[in-house]
């Protein structure tokens, strides 16, 4: 594993229950700005393996990236038993939910 996927897999760990997070705002917290897309390559591949709480990132719109609908459910689901709110939009208030790391 490189350092940056090492430092994805323990932001996202890092996420607590009832916040959200973005994959640019983890590509930066990992230290490269510009490597959203390896994030979501590594939440793909490493969600099961290390047990991250996947659903707790989120696009930068504020909204659930994924498509096929029972993934879509299964995040939405899972945020709102947590008591993220998510719109009639299926928008995500990132003011209000996003986390912000110290």
């Amino acid at each position: 594993m490189t350092p940056f996927t090492e430092n994805v897999v323990e932001i996202i760990r890092s996420i607590p229950e009832g916040k959200v997070a973005t994959y640019g705002q983890i590509a930066r917290l990992a230290g490269s700005p510009r490597a959203a897309r390896q994030v979501v390559r590594a939440l793909h591949s490493m969600s099961k393996k290390y047990r991250l709480p996947w659903h707790r990132v989120i696009n930068a719109k504020g909204q659930i990236a994924l498509q096929d609908d029972e993934s879509y459910n299964e995040q939405r689901l899972s945020l709102e038993a947590e008591g993220v709110e998510i719109g009639l939009s299926g928008v995500i208030d990132l003011e209000k939910y996003q986390w912000r790391p110290e």
